[in-house]
């Protein structure tokens, strides 16, 4: 329930003096403007002050594509949404009920998607003409009727920041600058927000400039109490916080959350952590982020290209390390060789795909899932490898972590392939206790057994080859990309050993699904339909199935983590259900798949435009289906 369907009886309270204070159960908000204006700093401390006002919340940044484009006009436009609530939620919304719009491009390119009866906050100041004609606005929506359809606040927001911080010794621009944290007051004012959160980030990052500190805290209390003094807003509104398992908790962002997972993994197995990587987004972050850890022993690297970054990697590998390297789509194309490589050894290996929009350079700051065949079939000859994917930002801590216990289980790579969407949305995240995390053991040898050292005999079980580190007294032994004799480890043209390796080595891979988890079903084990997801479509699908399931429609989910190998008992539990169907982003890889691998009708159901899917998208085709 959005804001504009709450009951003001008998939920509405009234306050001794000022508005209207409303109950809502759902509020989804949506900033936008240049990328100049803040948008995504104001996002997040809007979302800051809401995690710790105890609402479940789920975010959406969208960033323009081009790094510097002109400002005011529609490719330069950002944007930030943030969907928070009283109850359990998934996805950062479908239409958002508010809009806050910096310029008339950032109008434009989101008028759309507002509510009908939404609430829009314009900056007025922004209307000027050269403006509208950069947006394509042949006449001022704010005076034309175009916008009859929403409530519509005007707010001089450039000229009432600069009145606010007109004492302070700053130029014009500097002071237009905290226009942003003008708009973020009056949002916290509307919501019932805490400005203390805010006004401690100001003061610690602002912390070597203090007329900085003293003007957007000016700013963001301006707009707070220019909303108070003028009760431009009829109604202010209330969410409670929302019901959650008790724990502490964090608000974390899925590139974070990637990093986190492997620096647990490096405590957990006793290895040092090692990350070789080249900036690519919106891979990047990771490497930031594990760039702060120096204290737990991980080492970073930023490569001249992402070659040398896997490369680097594999060497670490060889050397004892847990070794990683991050990457998006153009990146892990380049790296294919390496990972070819990194099979022929057997050394376990973490590769983090942040996806995005392609081919080529693509759309580098949107979303997608395009990268799934690349990921199983991405390199040359036969080198298979596991592939995981995370369903949530928060759920990249878990799959980070257990990527790091495959590889160093199985000894493989592993790959994982998170997209943008989840890299920069947000949720709350229970942190775990460290005994609540699953052991890894190393395979590591010290010491030759029987008839001396043989680094390709194999865990009987795992078929793991032994990891013997070099330096190791008698464990001198070849590495390379050249085939390999089975047991002895050295080079080997044998067409029937090839072979024997090919096998060994394949069959390695699929005995991973042996350490999964019982296949897990959301609704009944059989029925007229159910829905095949993998990664970031599984928030989409949770809310198409709330709405569905609230008509009394019998829609099962099936939401996979592990696309290679695919749990065993996958195929027997697809062919329990009249229909499949398969949501995701990019032209229907799972359902191809899957189509071949089980020999069922999987209707696939493509969306390709950088956005991530919408519960209603999913919701209207499922009915499509069973009508």
């Amino acid at each position: 329930m959005g804001i504009m369907s709450v009951q003001t009886d008998p939920q509405t309270e009234k306050r001794s003096s000022g508005p209207k204070v409303k109950t809502a159960d759902r509020v989804i908000i949506r900033f936008a403007g240049d990328s100049g204006d803040g948008i995504q700093l104001t996002g997040n401390q809007f979302t800051a002050a809401t995690a710790v006002a105890g609402n479940d919340l789920s975010t959406l940044p969208d960033f323009p594509a081009e790094i510097r484009a002109p400002a005011g006009t529609l490719p330069g436009v950002s944007g930030f949404q943030i969907s928070f609530s009283s109850y359990d939620i998934n996805t950062p919304g479908d239409v958002p009920d508010v809009l806050v719009a910096m310029n008339p491009a950032a109008l434009r390119t989101n008028v759309n998607d507002l509510a009908p009866g939404g609430m829009l906050v314009v900056n007025t100041n922004a209307f000027v003409p050269g403006n509208l004609k950069k947006a394509g606005y042949e006449s001022n929506p704010l005076e034309d009727g175009s916008l009859a359809d929403y409530r519509v606040f005007a707010i001089q927001l450039t000229d009432l920041t600069r009145k606010a911080l007109r004492e302070l010794d700053l130029k014009v621009k500097d002071k237009d600058r905290c226009k942003n944290f003008f708009a973020l007051g009056m949002m916290f004012y509307l919501y019932q927000r805490t400005l203390k959160i805010t006004e401690r980030w100001i003061e610690t990052k602002f912390a070597k400039n203090p007329i900085l500190v003293e003007a957007n805290k000016l700013a963001l209390k301006a707009g707070y109490a220019y909303c108070d003094a003028t009760e431009v807003f009829p109604e202010v509104y209330k969410v409670a916080p929302a019901p959650f398992e008790k724990g502490l908790y964090r608000n974390i962002m899925g590139n974070s959350a990637l990093a986190l997972g492997l620096v647990a993994a490096s405590q957990k197995s006793g290895l040092p952590l090692y990350l070789g990587s080249y900036p690519i987004t919106p891979a990047s972050t990771i490497l930031h982020e594990l760039s702060r850890y120096k204290e737990f022993g991980v080492v970073t690297f930023q490569a001249e290209d992402e070659i040398a970054a896997v490369t680097s990697a594999i060497g670490a590998a060889f050397g004892g390390a847990l070794a990683a390297t991050s990457t998006s789509g153009p990146g892990l194309a380049l790296k294919g060789e390496a990972l070819g490589l990194a099979v022929m050894v057997e050394l376990p290996l973490v590769v983090l795909n942040v996806q995005r929009a392609g081919p080529s350079t693509g759309m580098p700051t949107k979303t997608e899932q395009s990268d799934l065949f690349q990921a199983l079939f991405g390199r040359n000859g036969e080198a298979p490898i596991p592939v995981l994917a995370p369903k949530s930002p928060g759920d990249c801590f878990d799959v980070a972590y257990e990527a790091a216990r495959i590889a160093l289980h199985y000894m493989t790579p592993v790959l994982v392939l998170s997209d943008g969407y989840l890299a920069n949305g947000a949720e709350p995240w229970r942190i775990p206790s460290a005994d609540s995390l699953a052991p890894i053991t190393p395979h590591v040898i010290s010491e030759s057994q029987g008839n001396g050292f043989h680094p390709y005999v194999r865990d009987p079980e795992t078929l793991a080859r032994n990891w013997a580190l070099p330096g190791t007294p008698g464990m001198e032994h070849r590495i390379g990309g050249l085939e390999k004799e089975d047991i002895t480890g050295n080079v080997s043209y044998d067409p029937e050993n090839h072979e024997n390796m090919i096998r060994l080595r394949a069959e390695k891979i699929e005995r991973v699904a042996r350490s999964y988890p019982a296949l897990q079903v959301d609704g009944e084990d059989s029925g007229p339909i159910a829905i095949v997801g993998w990664g970031s479509t599984y928030g989409a699908i949770k809310g198409a199935l709330r709405r569905l399931r609230k008509d009394g429609l019998a829609v099962s989910h099936i939401h996979l983590r592990h696309l290679n190998p695919l749990h065993n008992d996958l195929g027997a539990a697809l062919e329990r259900f009249d229909k499949i169907l398969v949501p995701e982003m990019n032209m229907n890889q799972l359902a191809f798949l899957l189509r071949g691998r089980y020999l069922i009708d999987a209707i696939g159901y493509a969306k390709v435009q950088g956005q991530p899917f919408r519960s209603s998208e999913i919701e209207n085709r499922v009915r499509q289906i069973l009508a």
